[in-house]
């Protein structure tokens, strides 16, 4: 329960600081359920997979969404 919590008070934080910046690109991505050490490789994906979605993040440009949610298939409505 706890990880949920955390995970939705990220998300929330995600959009107040997309709207009290708009010139930032501020979003949250979900990777997926990726193998790593993390979770003893039981993720479906590989990291080089899960890291797909992050880095489409990360070359937004000035003209990109804020205030996002996506994952491996695009944005998700919230």
């Amino acid at each position: 329960m706890a990880y949920a919590a955390s995970k939705s008070a990220v998300s929330m934080l995600a959009v107040h600081y997309a709207q009290a910046y708009p010139g930032l690109r501020v979003n949250v991505v979900d990777p997926g359920p990726t193998a790593t050490d993390l979770n003893g490789h039981h993720g479906s994906q590989t990291v080089e997979e899960g890291a797909e979605a992050i880095v489409r993040a990360a070359l937004l440009t000035s003209e990109g969404p804020t205030g996002t949610f996506s994952d491996a298939a695009g944005v998700s409505p919230w």
